[in-house]
């Protein structure tokens, strides 16, 4: 099976290429909000580590964004109960999908929770700036000191490049992104035997 993990900074379009791909997406955003709202356990654990913020269930990502506006330290806390959560979601995913060829991974902190395998077929997707700070703040729940706290446990955007097996540029028009995903779709599948 062949692991892609596309990567990018946050609002650059990763979960639009992640699924121009045509493969099952484990999309780990998608995930965290389904923990908040369905994990009994994991609002345990928050509201013990965060009293003041967590007080009902389902867990509110806004409080649970104010917790993080309060204090950095927060974020640290949130992240572990929640990742580990995340990799047994990953692991369930990849055991379903195992007879599939390829399997496509939109996980914002792959690199930084060690989570990419040797073979992952890493892609990054760049976005112009100008383009993605336009698309955050159409965001409902857009704010800019959460978005810089979010960068900040990121690794450096130039590093993630020079990881990367692809770049794949997204300037927001479908069928420009249609035709990169497909270019490098084809330069997989021709080199497949030795990313398995």
């Amino acid at each position: 099976m062949i692991r892609i993990a596309v990567l990018g900074d946050i609002g650059s379009g990763k979960s639009y290429v992640a699924r121009q791909f045509g493969y099952p997406v484990f999309n780990a955003d998608a995930e965290v909000s389904k923990l908040y709202k369905k994990s009994r356990k994991c609002y345990v654990r928050l509201k013990k580590a965060l009293p003041n913020y967590v007080t009902s269930f389902p867990v509110k990502k806004n409080n649970l964004s104010k917790a993080v506006m309060s204090n950095k330290n927060n974020l640290k806390k949130i992240i572990k109960i929640i990742h580990p959560e995340v990799r047994k979601k990953l692991n369930i995913f990849g055991k379903k999908n195992k007879r599939k060829k390829i399997i496509v991974l939109d996980i914002p902190l792959l690199m930084e929770n060690k989570i990419n395998k040797k073979n992952d077929i890493i892609i990054f997707v760049d976005g112009k700036k100008k383009e993605v700070n336009k698309r955050l703040k159409k965001r409902s729940n857009f704010n800019p000191k959460i978005v810089n706290t979010l960068r900040k446990i990121q690794l450096p955007i130039e590093l993630k490049k020079r990881k990367s097996d692809f770049i794949i540029k997204n300037n927001f028009r479908i069928n420009s992104v249609k035709k990169n995903v497909k270019k490098v779709m084809e330069k997989i599948l021709l080199n497949a035997r030795s990313y398995t």
